[in-house]
C-alpha cells in the first residue's frame, strides 16, 4: 500500500487539480470570514499519519492527539494490539474510531466477518477498503471490485454497520479504454451499501474535483481524508499547502462529509504534524 500511496508523486497535476488549487497560504487567510465551521466532532485523524509514534506507545500517542483537541479517529496498523485493546485505549483517551482500514482480499474473503466484529468491537462505523491490486485498474478490475463491494457492504449493513467504504488514491482516477475508472466504482456500487472515504489530495492529484464530486454524487462521502499537497506536489500539514480547502468543503454538505480525517503520509515530525493540521482546521471558516 505504500508504494501505491506515492506512485502520483513525481507526476504533473491533472487538468481538473488546477481548479482545486489556490495561490496558496495567503489564500486561506482571505477564505475564514465565512460563517461555517467544521464541528468539533468531525476533527479527527488517520492513525496512518502516526504510525511511527504508535508503534512506540500506542496509548500516549492517542491520547496527545486528543489533547490537541481530537475528537475521532481513522484505525490503519494495530502495531500489535488487538481490537479490544485499541477499544480500551480508545475509550482511556476519550476518543472515538469511526472507521478502520481492511485489506480487499480480507474484505472479500473469509476474513470478512471478524473484521466487521472487529469494526463493532472498535466502536467505529465503517469498515474501508485502502486500495485494490494494481492489476484492477481497469474497467473490468473495477467493474469486479463494485461487484465485492456491493456484497461486503451488504454483510456490513446487516451487522449494524454503516455502509462499506473504499478510500482513492491517484490511480483510481485514471481514465482507461475511455472509462473514468472513479466514476465507474460510484455508478457500479449501490449507494445504500458503499460509500467512499475521498482523499482530497489523491484525488485533485489524479484530475478529480473533490467539490465537483460531492455535488454530483450527494452523500457519497461519509468520510474524508484532508491532506495538502506542497507546490512540488509532495505532502503538505493541512493548511500549509496550496489546495483550496474552504472552496471544496462548501459542497462538503451536498456529498453527505460527517468525518475530516487529518492525513500526511510522510511527516517529517507526526506530532506537529498533527497540531499544525488541528489547529489549521478547528479555526477554518468557509
Amino acid at each position: 500500500m505504500n508504494g501505491t500511496r506515492r506512485a502520483f508523486l513525481g507526476t504533473a497535476l491533472g487538468a481538473a487539480a488546477a481548479t482545486a488549487i489556490a495561490t496558496g497560504p495567503a489564500a486561506y487567510a482571505a477564505e475564514t470570514g465565512g460563517c461555517r465551521r467544521i464541528p468539533p466532532s468531525g476533527i479527527g485523524m488517520h492513525l496512518y499519519t502516526m504510525r511511527t509514534e504508535l508503534a512506540k506507545d500506542f496509548r500516549t500517542t492517542l491520547a496527545r492527539l486528543a489533547a490537541m483537541g481530537y475528537a475521532t479517529v481513522g484505525v490503519s496498523g494495530r502495531h500489535g494490539n488487538g481490537a479490544a485493546a485499541i477499544r480500551a485505549m480508545l475509550d482511556e483517551t476519550r476518543l472515538k474510531a469511526v472507521l478502520e482500514h481492511v485489506g480487499y482480499d480480507i474484505v472479500r474473503g473469509s476474513g470478512l466477518p471478524q473484521a466487521l466484529e472487529d469494526i463493532h468491537t472498535l466502536g467505529a462505523k465503517w469498515i474501508v477498503v485502502p486500495s485494490l491490486p494494481g492489476a484492477m485498474h481497469n474497467p473490468a478490475g473495477s467493474r469486479e471490485a463494485a461487484r465485492e463491494f456491493n456484497k461486503a457492504g451488504l454483510a456490513a449493513r446487516e451487522s449494524g454497520l454503516g455502509p462499506l467504504l473504499f478510500h482513492n488514491h491517484g490511480l483510481d482516477h485514471a481514465v482507461v479504454e475511455g472509462e473514468n475508472l472513479y466514476e465507474l466504482l460510484l455508478k457500479e456500487t449501490d449507494p445504500e451499501l458503499v460509500a467512499f472515504e475521498l482523499d482530497v489530495y489523491w484525488a485533485t492529484k489524479g484530475g478529480a474535483d473533490p467539490r465537483s464530486l460531492f455535488v454530483r454524487h450527494r452523500r457519497r462521502f461519509p468520510a474524508l481524508h484532508v491532506k495538502d499537497m506542497a507546490p512540488n506536489g509532495d505532502f503538505a500539514d493541512v493548511g500549509s499547502g496550496i489546495l483550496d480547502f474552504p472552496s471544496m468543503f462548501d459542497t462538503a454538505r451536498s456529498g453527505g462529509v460527517k468525518q475530516w480525517l487529518v492525513e500526511h503520509d510522510s511527516p517529517a515530525d507526526p506530532f506537529a504534524t498533527a497540531q499544525n493540521s488541528y489547529t489549521y482546521l478547528s479555526k477554518l471558516r468557509y
